[in-house]
């Protein structure tokens, strides 16, 4: 009887790649725990908990992650406006530390020495993941098969792990009609590989599940009103049906549902990995898209000015800390506790149109408005005094004038030389 060389916990998520390592794993001689979190992708979980089982793992948890995703991750990122490389709301970069995070907390639990986990040598996940796991779980070693010689020498491509799971009975669920690589999660839905790596060729039509195409989309908008507290999301209303819906959960599927209907959040785009190349991707983001509009339009209308663009730098920031994986750095938990700060008077209701692939924005209240208007109109004067508006002119004139003086001055030496 061999003797096990330890106990792994496997990121698993049923697909071919983590089948085979799973299967790859228990040839090498590791026992193999399964974990499967569910963050909202389209997933038979008890078919592939029994294709686990079929294949050898001694446990499997599949555990429902979607409440503690949008209510951990989302939100923060709903209140910091992150986008990274001003396109991309970051749906799978903001699922790999909520799924780490319980891999590592099994992990402890079962007293694995071992992590594993199918993200390529190539990729972003790979770092997402495992700065999650180090963070939390310093002692915990990692096996990454797609950095391992002796697995990538063997399995050079997809046909190659496709004949290996024929030959083990592994039931393969990449078919020719879907020649990509997908992910998907509450958040999002982002494909790429395949057919896709030529940055010249167009979507197919079949591609997008999470959305419509816009020009198949309703003739009528949806318009709703979104609430927030603390620039977080709390009710969303629909106008016309005068239906709610308050948990977190709730809403952001029924913001999903809206904005899928109406073509909302497909983008298309080729980005900087972190791993320094670059890479083409195309996302289906619709209830984070509306979300975007919306909460840029209540911070906009109370929050002050200055402070606002200290806070748009620091999104900016939280956007790239967490596309690269440190969600769990001091620098991010800075960030963080900064960004919540600035949300403590983001307050009031929203009310947008959703409409053939764009969301607009109708109106606004909050009873921590900054907007006075009585100040703004142009009907009353108010506590304002026009003259004041000369000097305020003329100080920010001084650097102008003297800029073109010394370019005249200039100009003047180069045209008498």
């Amino acid at each position: 009887m061999n003797m096990s060389k330890g106990l792994v916990v496997l990121a698993y998520s049923g697909g071919l790649d983590t089948s085979c390592i799973l299967l790859w794993l228990k040839e090498q001689g590791y026992d193999v725990i399964a974990f499967l979190a569910n963050i909202g992708q389209d997933e038979d979980f008890d078919a592939a908990q029994k294709k686990a089982e079929k294949l050898g793992a001694k446990k499997v948890f599949i555990e429902d992650l979607r409440s503690e995703f949008v209510q951990e991750f989302i939100w923060p990122a709903v209140q910091a406006n992150a986008v990274y490389e001003d396109r991309y709301l970051l749906g799978t970069s903001i699922a790999r530390p909520c799924i780490a995070r319980r891999q590592v907390q099994i992990a402890r639990q079962e007293r694995a020495q071992y992590v594993s986990h199918g993200a390529t040598g190539k990729g972003n996940d790979q770092v997402r993941f495992e700065l999650t796991c180090y963070a939390l779980y310093p002692q915990v070693q990692i096996i990454a098969p797609w950095r391992i010689p002796e697995f990538y020498s063997r399995f050079r491509g997809r046909k190659d792990l496709m004949e290996y799971a024929e030959k083990h009975g592994i039931p393969v669920p990449v078919t020719p009609k879907a020649p990509w690589s997908m992910d998907a999660n509450l958040m999002h839905i982002s494909y790429e590989s395949g057919i896709l790596e030529n940055p010249k060729n167009h979507a197919p039509s079949d591609l997008y599940q999470m959305t419509k195409n816009p020009e198949d989309s309703p003739s009528e908008p949806d318009v709703l009103e979104i609430d927030f507290a603390k620039g977080v999301p709390v009710r969303v209303t629909h106008v016309k049906e005068g239906t709610s819906k308050d948990t977190p959960l709730e809403l952001f599927c029924y913001l999903n549902e809206i904005g899928g209907k109406h073509g909302v959040g497909r983008i298309d785009i080729v980005e900087n990995r972190f791993i320094g190349m670059k890479s083409r991707g195309i996302y289906e983001t619709p209830g984070g898209t509306v979300l975007l509009h919306a909460h840029l339009d209540i911070e906009t209308f109370t929050m002050d000015r200055e402070v606002r663009k200290i806070k748009q730098s620091l999104g900016i920031k939280f956007s790239e800390l967490i596309y690269n994986g440190f969600w769990y750095s001091p620098e991010c938990e800075f960030v963080r506790h900064c960004i919540d700060k600035s949300q403590e008077n983001v307050e009031g209701r929203v009310q947008l149109s959703v409409f053939k692939g764009q969301v607009y924005i109708l109106g606004r209240e909050s009873p921590k408005s900054l907007y006075n208007e009585e100040l703004v109109s142009m009907d009353v004067q108010g506590d304002y005094d026009p003259c004041d508006a000369s000097g305020f002119i003329k100080i920010n004139a001084v650097r102008l004038r003297e800029h073109n003086r010394l370019q005249g001055m200039l100009l003047c030496k180069a045209t008498y030389k």
